[in-house]
């Protein structure tokens, strides 16, 4: 018989402490203020708890016996302790199979945005309006990389979502960049995030707010071309604003001619994306050199449950 979560809490306070012991000394090496500290590790306490500084935010996944809000109160109150945190700052969402425009929802108007330091930079995020924060920790690795290799390059983010990409290729010294989402304000949070890097400047960086598959209908006519290309869309979409439904598995071989005809000679596109059991497609390797790099942008704090699967493809 399986024992009630909110009569054992210190298991899971003890699981946290143990993971700390290593997790918090990576972080600080790292330069992280946010950071995976529990990742479903034991089946009677599902959830994944990300530290954001002074602030926990923390997803209950679904399972056949939901938990009951009286858990929940006791988990929430567990993690306040073992942090020595308010009660206030641990921030308690349900993480449901998403369709749509949930990204897009809002939750808490009056939340508090702050931001968080990540490697030598600085990203806004809000743990309560949205169903996410604004930042994609399992992306940090991804976003090192593009730093990495984008200086003197022209650098294109589509579904750019908070332009995490956009800030790391401006830090890594990308000649250009244009970071393309359909949202007003995630355009305007891109915008902030350069700000708070002091890397705002409209010469080198440009913004459009654009359903992806009509701007790269709009680019390829054009004739312009990019270096290093950075494509993670939703798994699924079906926003007013586009035209039809966008499903990643369905879509993935349209959608990647469309972006590789983007690229300049020598040209790199990273490729990613979070659809559980997704495949590429085998055609997708007619049209590019394709090499799968998903070990290579998981960081430790998420290898328990990969998050995502991230492909390098180069045009042939």
């Amino acid at each position: 018989m399986q024992t009630d979560v909110a009569s054992d809490p210190q298991h899971l306070a003890n699981r946290v402490i143990k993971n700390r012991r290593t997790l918090d000394k990576w972080a600080r090496r790292e330069g992280l203020d946010a950071y995976r500290v529990y990742d479903r590790d034991m089946p009677e306490f599902p959830l994944a708890i990300d530290r954001y500084g002074d602030w926990l935010h923390v997803q209950v996944f679904e399972r056949r016996r939901p938990l009951a809000e009286t858990e929940l109160d006791t988990i929430r109150d567990t993690l306040a302790a073992t942090f020595d945190l308010p009660r206030a700052q641990v921030v308690l969402k349900h993480r449901r199979r998403q369709r749509g425009a949930s990204q897009y929802e809002r939750f808490a108007d009056d939340a508090p945005s702050f931001t968080v330091a990540e490697r030598g930079l600085r990203f806004e995020v809000n743990l309560a309006r949205y169903l996410d924060t604004g930042l994609f920790l399992d992306h940090r690795d991804t976003r090192q990389m593009i730093r990495e290799r984008v200086a003197g390059k022209t650098f294109l983010n589509l579904f750019a979502y908070t332009g995490s990409f956009t800030t790391y290729a401006a830090a890594g010294g990308a000649r250009r960049t244009v970071t393309v989402d359909m949202s007003h304000t995630y355009q305007a949070w891109s915008r902030r995030n350069l700000v708070h890097n002091d890397l705002d400047d409209p010469r080198r960086h440009s913004f459009v707010q654009s359903d992806v598959l009509a701007f790269l209908a709009r680019m390829r006519a054009s004739g312009a071309r990019f270096d290093l290309i950075m494509l993670d869309p939703p798994s699924f979409s079906n926003s007013k604003r586009m035209h039809d439904t966008f499903d990643v598995q369905r879509d993935q071989l349209r959608l990647l001619g469309e972006t590789l005809a983007l690229l300049a000679p020598d040209g790199e596109l990273l490729f990613s994306n979070n659809r559980q059991g997704f495949r590429l497609d085998p055609a997708i390797t007619e049209l590019a050199d394709v090499d799968e790099i998903t070990r290579l942008t998981v960081p430790p704090d998420f290898r328990r449950h990969q998050p995502h699967r991230s492909w390098l493809l180069r045009r042939r």
